[in-house]
C-alpha cells in the first residue's frame, strides 16, 4: 500500500460517523452482491490485503468479508464516484455473498404491492438466461427446444453452435445490422447451452478473457501453443 494513502482519501466524503458506503460488484458479469460501509481503516485493509473489509456499524468493529464463512471477496478495484461519498468495490466473489446463503442481497423484490422474497436474487440478464438454460436442463418437460439440445448432447449441440456461426458469418458480411445482432443472439444463445452442457458458465468464459485483456493476440495465441 503506498505510504501516501491516507493523505490521498482525504478527497472522500465521509459521513458524520466516518463511514463511507461501499457497493461490491461482481467484477465479470456486473452483478451487485452486497452493500457494507467502510471507514479509512478497512479501505486502507482492503487495499493491503486485497479482500473486502468493512466496518459493521453495529459491532463498531472491522470485519473482512468470508473471515468465517471463507466466502471472501477479492478485491480487483476500487472506484470512487464522481461526488466523493460512495466507492465502489470490483471483486472476484468466492461463494454466496449474503449471509442468507444467497449469492447476493438483493433477492427481495419491490413494486406496487409491497415487498416479497424471490427465488432468486437480482442478476444481469445473462446471468438470468444462464440459470433459465440450468432449470430447462433439470426439467422434465418435453416441448422444450433447450431440453431437448441438451438431451442430444455434444454432438448435437456443437453442430447448432456451427450452424449458428456461419449464419452470423453470412449476415455480418452482406445483411442488415438487425440481422446480425439477431443471428449472434443465436450464436451466443447456443453457446450458453454448450456450457451448461459441460457444467460451465459464463463467468469462467469472462475470467479466460479477462486474463487475456492487455495482451497482444498474437503474443497470447502463440504462448498457448508453446504450454500444448
Amino acid at each position: 500500500m503506498p505510504a501516501s494513502i491516507s493523505g490521498e482519501m482525504d478527497e472522500l466524503k465521509f459521513d458524520e460517523h466516518g463511514l463511507i458506503p461501499a457497493v461490491v460488484q461482481d467484477r465479470l458479469t456486473g452483478e451487485v452482491r452486497m452493500v457494507a460501509h467502510m471507514n479509512r481503516e478497512a479501505i486502507e485493509r482492503t487495499l493491503a490485503t486485497g479482500r473486502a473489509t468493512f466496518f459493521s456499524r453495529s459491532r463498531k468493529a472491522l470485519w473482512e468479508k468470508g473471515e468465517s464463512s471463507g466466502n471472501t471477496l477479492v478485491v480487483r478495484d476500487l472506484y470512487v464516484d464522481c461526488d466523493s461519498d460512495t466507492l465502489l468495490v470490483l471483486a472476484d466473489p468466492l461463494g454466496p455473498s449474503c449471509h442468507t446463503g444467497q449469492p447476493n442481497c438483493f433477492f427481495r423484490h419491490l413494486d406496487s404491492v409491497g415487498i416479497r422474497d424471490e427465488t432468486a436474487p437480482a442478476t444481469a440478464f445473462l446471468t438470468r438466461l444462464e440459470r433459465e438454460i440450468e432449470e430447462r436442463k433439470q426439467s422434465t418437460a418435453q416441448k422444450s427446444y433447450t431440453k431437448s439440445l441438451l438431451d442430444a448432447g455434444a454432438a448435437r449441440i456443437g453442430d447448432k453452435v456451427r450452424e449458428e456461426a456461419g449464419e452470423f458469418a453470412q449476415a455480418l458480411a452482406s445483411e442488415t445490422d438487425d440481422r446480425v445482432a439477431s443471428e449472434a443472439a443465436d450464436v451466443l444463445y447456443h453457446l450458453l447451452v454448450g456450457l451448461a452442457h459441460r457444467g460451465l458458465s459464463m463467468r469462467a468464459v469472462l475470467d479466460v478473457l479477462a486474463g487475456r485483456a492487455g495482451k497482444s493476440g498474437l503474443a497470447e495465441k502463440a504462448s498457448r501453443g508453446q504450454s500444448t
